[in-house]
Formats: C-alpha cells, structure tokens, sequence
C-alpha cells in the first residue's frame, strides 16, 4: 500500500502549495482592507474561520476531479445536438469577444444553478452550508460542500463549452475557462468581504459586496440577488434588491453543526434545514 500511495504525494504537495500561495493572495489584500473598511467589528480569527479555511483545500483538491465526469458527459451530449457550423462561427470571433461571452454565458448559468440551489430542497441541504456563516468576510467565499460546488460550476462551465465559447481541447478555450474561475472567485472574495464600500452607478453593472451581504441575511432576502458579478441578471429575472442600508444579521435559522466533517456529512444524513423565502412561498401556495 505505501508503494501505491507514495507516488502521489509530491504531486498532493505541489497542489498543496499552489493552494497556499493563491490564498496569500486574497489574504494580503483583504485583511488589511478589512481593518480600515471594517463593516462590521470583528475578530480577524473569529470562531468560523478555521472551518473556512479546511472548505477552500478540501475544494481546491477535489472540486476539478469530481467535476471533469459530469462536465464531460454534458459537453459530449450536447455536441450531437448543436451544428457544426455554429462552432464553426464561434472559432472565428475575436477571443476578446469570446472572452465577454464566455463571462456572460458563464454568469447567467450561475445565476439558475445558485437559483436552483435555493428553490430544490436537495440542493438547498448542501448550498445552506455556505449560508450558515453567522460572520461575513472574504473568507466566507470558500465555504461550500463539495456536492455545492460541483452543482455551481457544472452551471457556470456547461453552457460555456456546449455553446462552443470555449472548446476544452484547445489552449485558448482553457484560457477563456480559467478566465471565468479566476474573475468570478476573485470577484466572490470582494462581495463576501466585510467592507463597508458601495460602488454608486457601477452597482447597475457590478455586484458590490452590499449587494451579496444581502443575499446572505437572515432575515427573508436570501431568494434575492443570485449573482456573483453581473446583477443586471438578477434585474432581468426579477430578484434583484439592493437598499441603501445594510443586513443586521447573517446565517440560516437552523443549527448548524460547527466541525468540518460534520457539515460535510449534514446534508447526507439530516433532514433538509427550513425552506428560503422562495421555497416556503411555494409551499404555501
């Protein structure tokens, strides 16, 4: 077993590492900004942090093998149903251009699949891990469950490889793919953030963290502003709010257990935490 095992661990390492130095990143920036700028009073090492943290490795190790099966298998599908010629047609834009479709496609498929995680019970168990944060700051944008992730970005990739945006067997399509990961993941640490910043006429065009703090309130907004980048999207569907003050209070209604690998296995073994706005709406009717 050692000999199966040991071949993997250099590689185990080097992604281990990757993953330290793009957290350094975010951390140099934020947590000084989150000093000045400071929405709320808090601790820099306040009692949810850790568990944050142990949700960014565990998904940056996971999340691109659990991924690469269901992801493939739509693509492979949908290329018996689009033209040829329509591919054809993509290839031949500017990648400039593809860039922004590959944005906008990707955000609006973000938006149904965070929608959807909100208005299916079953999808809902696993996206209330990341809602349970009772404290916001940039950190809270890795806290998800790993079925959550897979479900968010299956969303936000398909649409963009089975459109023919981005085509995963060549060099520039991968670029146009690591493109949308990487401006949306860093896009999502900036509206997580507790800053007090609001960005006057720009936030008809981007999300600001008063708009994502929002959807993360405890109390009755949670079924709103689904976006992470684009909250025209949200506008266009109907579930955009954006006041001038801020949430209060943050979290879910329900207990959450607090250790790792108890939130790991609450979705799997519990029953389903209480609807939100929209899914209790629904039930009433």
């Amino acid at each position: 077993m050692p000999q199966l095992v040991f071949p993997y661990v250099p590689a185990l390492l080097k992604d281990i590492l990757r993953l330290c130095i793009w957290l350094a990143v975010p951390c140099a920036l934020f947590l000084p900004l989150e000093r000045v700028f400071a929405l709320h009073r808090q601790k820099v090492f306040r009692k949810e942090v850790a568990v944050d943290i142990g949700y960014y490795f565990v998904n940056g190790l996971l999340i691109s093998v659990a991924l690469s099966a269901p992801l493939g298998l739509v693509v492979r599908g949908a290329h018996h149903f689009v033209p040829s010629g329509f591919y054809a047609m993509l290839a031949e834009l500017p990648v400039s251009l593809r860039a922004v479709l590959a944005l906008v496609v990707g955000e609006v498929g973000y938006y149904w699949g965070h929608r959807l995680s909100h208005e299916i019970p079953f999808l809902w168990r696993f996206h209330a891990v990341h809602h349970s944060a009772r404290q916001m700051d940039f950190l809270v944008s890795s806290r998800g469950h790993p079925v959550d992730l897979v479900v968010s970005r299956l969303f936000t990739l398909a649409p963009i490889y089975v459109l023919g945006i981005a085509n995963p067997l060549s060099a520039s399509g991968n670029i146009l793919v690591i493109l949308v990961l990487v401006v949306s993941s860093n896009w999502s640490y900036l509206i997580h953030a507790n800053v007090r910043w609001r960005l006057g006429k720009l936030e008809w065009l981007m999300t600001s963290p008063a708009f994502h703090h929002w959807h993360h309130t405890r109390t009755g907004m949670v079924d709103h502003n689904y976006a992470t980048m684009l909250p025209w999207v949200d506008r266009i569907f109907g579930t955009h709010h954006l006041p001038q003050e801020w949430p209060e209070a943050y979290g879910i209604t329900d207990r959450m257990p607090e250790t790792l690998p108890e939130q790991l296995v609450y979705p799997l073994f519990s029953q389903p935490p209480v609807p939100t706005a929209a899914q209790a709406g629904a039930a009433k009717r």
